[in-house]
């Protein structure tokens, strides 16, 4: 070693070396804390690491939302709208479920698609929908909102994109041209859902459907329809007028429906029984409830949680027989008028204008959310005075969103 290096002090390259020219190059300047030091000296190890080292774990975890819309009014029709999440039960599938109260989603943006029937009976009553725009304003409300129009008979036609301008909705409502004999209701309301997925996450989404009451002609399965109207948090709006007789009976049997009809008879004066005995002279006392309706009560008291939702969905199968907008309607919490004539129209949509913003907005995670459909129950715990309305089920993926 010669001179000049024994003038120079040896460092080294360890930690000990890095604290000795930290101290002198810190002579005079305020003393570092303590794990800002052990930080700065941890740097270089840290550094030194391979890429493999510093790569991080992603841990994804899926969750399932349901939103629950709910409408409260006296028996006099009047809203009540003071109630705390606490004033509400929600039962999934018979199991209690922990809610929650979302505020002021009255404000939200709303994507409306209006779906009108063009086909079968429909096409008698497009002059009805004549100069609709002042209505559509008042439901459509002060909030940012955007527009849609789908015409449909034996299939769903988009006449009018999404916009904002409600003079663009009315001029392709004033042009309708009648279509075939055909109404595939079911069908339209999936196309309708499928363009209401695509509108952002913030914008609440509804239907408003103007058509009969029996589907005539739709293609999709019935366990499609199920979960593409509920998974996408879209209420459903039905002003519906009385199909014809002929269409009826044809409709009756094409959901296929037969669940109550295989299930095995209950003993004798059981639950399933419809033998009720008797009266004073004698006659057969008639079943005070239809033989599906006495049924379904039975398995509520007897089956677990999954199998009722098994015997919801075949309810709501049969429900789509007789009145599929009404069925739609309440599975997804929206409402149903029954149409009559212009004035009842005009009268119907501005009832909607004021339900629409005045609707509790109810969340919460299903404690078991088992793939498929799944009957929900919403009950006010006390307030016996009061009438609560909300969606009755809603379906979850094989694999939940994240």
């Amino acid at each position: 070693m010669g001179a000049d290096d024994k003038a120079k002090p040896s460092y080294g390259c360890g930690i000990s070396s890095i604290l000795i020219r930290m101290r002198i190059r810190m002579r005079g300047m305020e003393p570092m804390k303590p794990l800002a030091l052990l930080t700065l000296l941890l740097a270089p190890t840290l550094l030194a690491q391979t890429p493999d080292a510093q790569q991080t774990s992603t841990i994804t975890v899926n969750s399932t939302l349901v939103v629950v819309p709910a409408l409260v009014k006296t028996k006099s029709g009047e809203l009540v709208y003071t109630l705390k999440a606490d004033d509400f039960l929600l039962t999934d599938d018979g199991v209690p479920q922990k809610l929650r109260l979302d505020e002021d989603t009255g404000s939200q943006p709303l994507a409306l698609v209006l779906c009108v029937e063009t086909g079968g009976d429909g096409a008698s009553h497009l002059q009805d929908y004549q100069n609709l725009g002042p209505m559509l304003d008042a439901v459509l409300g002060a909030v940012d909102h955007k527009v849609a129009v789908v015409g449909f008979d034996s299939k769903p036609v988009l006449l009018h994109g999404f916009t904002p301008n409600t003079d663009f909705i009315e001029h392709s409502l004033n042009e309708l041209d009648p279509g075939d004999k055909d109404n595939a209701i079911l069908d339209a309301i999936t196309f309708s859902v499928e363009m209401l997925r695509a509108q952002p996450t913030t914008y609440r989404r509804a239907i408003l459907l103007l058509s009969e009451t029996v589907d005539h002609g739709s293609s999709t399965p019935l366990v499609d329809v199920l979960r593409d109207i509920s998974d996408t948090n879209t209420s459903i709006y039905s002003i519906g007028f009385n199909s014809s007789r002929a269409a009826i009976g044809h409709e009756a049997s094409k959901f296929g429906f037969q669940g109550y009809e295989n299930m095995p008879p209950g003993p004798t004066k059981g639950c399933f029984s419809r033998d009720f005995g008797t009266d004073a002279d004698g006659n057969p006392i008639p079943p005070p409830d239809s033989k599906a309706l006495q049924n379904f009560d039975c398995f509520a008291e007897l089956l677990p949680p999954l199998r009722l939702a098994k015997m919801a969905e075949i309810a709501f199968g049969n429900s789509l027989r007789r009145n599929v907008s009404a069925s739609v309607a309440r599975l997804t919490g929206g409402e149903f008028y029954k149409f009559s004539n212009v004035k009842n129209l005009q009268r119907d949509l501005l009832t909607i204008s004021n339900h629409i913003p005045n609707r509790y907005t109810l969340t919460f995670r299903p404690t078991n959310p088992t793939p498929g459909f799944h009957s929900i129950r919403l009950e006010l715990k006390d307030y016996p005075q009061l009438h609560v309305e909300a969606r009755n089920g809603y379906w979850v993926e094989t694999t939940a969103a994240p």
